[in-house]
């Protein structure tokens, strides 16, 4: 049987914690774009949580964005999923599975656009929660009156629009929007371009003031490693325990957190953070962002292409490596600990770093290095960059496991367009698509060029890091040197470490 809110009462698993009878009755207190397992597994986990509670009482309404796929799974199963989370906490294994009951309904923006409106003028609304990736986050020069408008700020806008009219502007009816995309500042940079937009788009005096006066944009950062649905072997071995199906299930690390910045006054909102102590809503977050951008994420990025031109596909399968763990050891701990550019204690960055290494050890999370690798030239820019530049301001010389970071990312990226318009590489005879919106400025740089060249325009490009990296003193040398041993060693490049 299809997992569904009919078919709950006939769900009999001892180890599954199953959502309350009233919770279908909740209103729709946050609204928020995109249906991607992130999203479900950490915003829609403790508002889920708090529910069952009984403190935040309300549910959320999905907006999808896109047209790629369709929203039929969560019509099926009445937005119900199930989260397998398993990790080591205290030296003690955790396993917790719970079906979430927090999404009501998932809307298309193309074809339900007006139902997205009806939300607007809801009483019940409070809470705006988005993640529509790092390049989610632009400002588009388009007529928000559009039904719907293009780009994700251009519909925040014309949300927030609709709502002042339906309320006449009242103090009391603006929303607190958290957008949880990985970027620095990324409530304000939102809040920035949604006003540019404003104006571009000629809207009233009145409004723009309600727009800043009534409404808070918050920072947050987002630290839980959900890498998706369960394999096929997985999901069926689940689903026969079980005894129902779920197209929706994803499977989450134990570990969590979402870091809010906000005042007493947005805590009061947001009172889900009451159920679980993974929810921190303070004034500062800029401790918990440095943290988690430069030990967490910036050493994913800097290991991925190193991974996976070594022959492994997950993160898992690396870490069982003796030389892929010196590597990454003395990535995080000797190069990119130091270069944080932000004031932090030595104890309290080394304990986190720690834990990040035993949260890449978790062998019940199936991480695939591909994925990661998803806009990896963004990721580069927004998370390594300021971590290179800043290192060369301490030490005035090429930090080599950076370098061979750096090198395997030029090697990954050594890829040509298909006819179909993607781009592929290959490694170990295997070929490999690459989701990047930089692929055309990088497969230009490898037309017709030897590697010296490539590697050599690819540092250059001011467009990819805003930073000519060629005049980073021995960067250039030390990338190409570390290049030459990736071709000539493929996997056992690592061994030179």
């Amino acid at each position: 049987m299809i997992l569904s809110r009919y078919n709950l009462n006939k769900t009999t698993v001892p180890a599954t914690e199953l959502p309350p009878a009233n919770v279908f009755d909740l209103p729709e207190k946050v609204l928020q774009f995109g249906t991607g397992v992130l999203l479900r597994g950490l915003p829609d986990y403790f508002i889920d949580k708090a529910n069952r509670a009984a403190i935040f009482n309300g549910r959320v309404a999905v907006v999808k964005s896109t047209d790629k796929g369709s929203t039929t799974d969560f019509d099926m199963q009445d937005g119900l999923y199930t989260i397998y989370s398993k990790g080591i906490e205290n030296g003690k294994e955790v396993n917790q599975q719970v079906i979430c009951s927090a999404i009501s309904r998932v809307l298309s923006a193309s074809n339900e656009w007006e139902e997205i409106l009806e939300i607007a003028r809801s009483k019940s609304l409070q809470v705006v929660i988005s993640n529509t990736t790092e390049v989610g986050i632009q400002l588009v020069k388009e007529d928000v009156r559009k039904h719907p408008p293009v780009s994700f700020p251009g519909k925040l806008l014309a949300i927030l629009y609709e709502r002042y009219r339906a309320f006449d502007g009242r103090p009391d009816t603006g929303l607190v929007i958290i957008p949880t995309e990985l970027i620095i500042d990324n409530g304000k940079k939102l809040e920035a371009i949604v006003l540019e937009l404003a104006h571009l788009n000629k809207l009233e005096p009145a409004f723009m003031d309600w727009l800043e006066s009534s409404n808070s944009f918050c920072n947050s950062l987002v630290d839980r490693i959900v890498p998706g649905r369960p394999d096929q072997q997985l999901s069926d071995a689940m689903e026969t325990a079980r005894g129902y199906t779920d197209n929706l299930s994803i499977m989450s690390e134990t570990y969590s957190l979402w870091a809010i910045q906000g005042d007493e006054k947005i805590a009061e909102v947001l009172s889900f953070a009451q159920a679980d102590k993974g929810v921190v809503i303070t004034p500062d977050i800029e401790l918990f962002r440095e943290l988690k951008l430069r030990l967490l994420n910036g050493t994913h990025t800097l290991s991925c292409a190193v991974a996976y031109l070594s022959g492994f596909n997950t993160v898992k399968e690396a870490m069982d490596d003796v030389h892929f763990i010196k590597f990454i050891t003395q990535l995080m701990f000797t190069e990119i600990m130091p270069s944080i550019p932000y004031q932090i204690d030595e104890d309290v960055a080394r304990d986190f770093g720690n834990k990040v290494l035993d949260r890449f050890r978790n062998p019940n999370i199936r991480h695939e290095w591909l994925s990661i690798s998803v806009q990896y030239a963004t990721k580069i820019k927004m998370r390594v960059i300021p971590l290179l530049l800043n290192y060369y301001k301490q030490n005035n010389k090429a930090p080599q496991m950076i370098a061979l970071g750096f090198a395997a990312f030029i090697r990954f990226m050594q890829i040509t367009e298909t006819a179909e318009g993607k781009y592929t590489g290959t490694a170990h005879s295997d070929n490999y698509t690459v989701t990047d919106d930089q692929a055309p400025a990088l497969s230009k740089a490898w037309n017709g060029a030897d590697a010296e060249t490539a590697i050599a325009a690819i540092l250059k490009n001011k467009s990819l890091w805003d930073n000519d990296l060629t005049t980073l003193p021995g960067f250039t040398e030390a990338v190409t040197r570390q290049f030459k041993l990736i071709n000539e060693e493929g996997e056992l490049a690592l061994r030179a470490i």
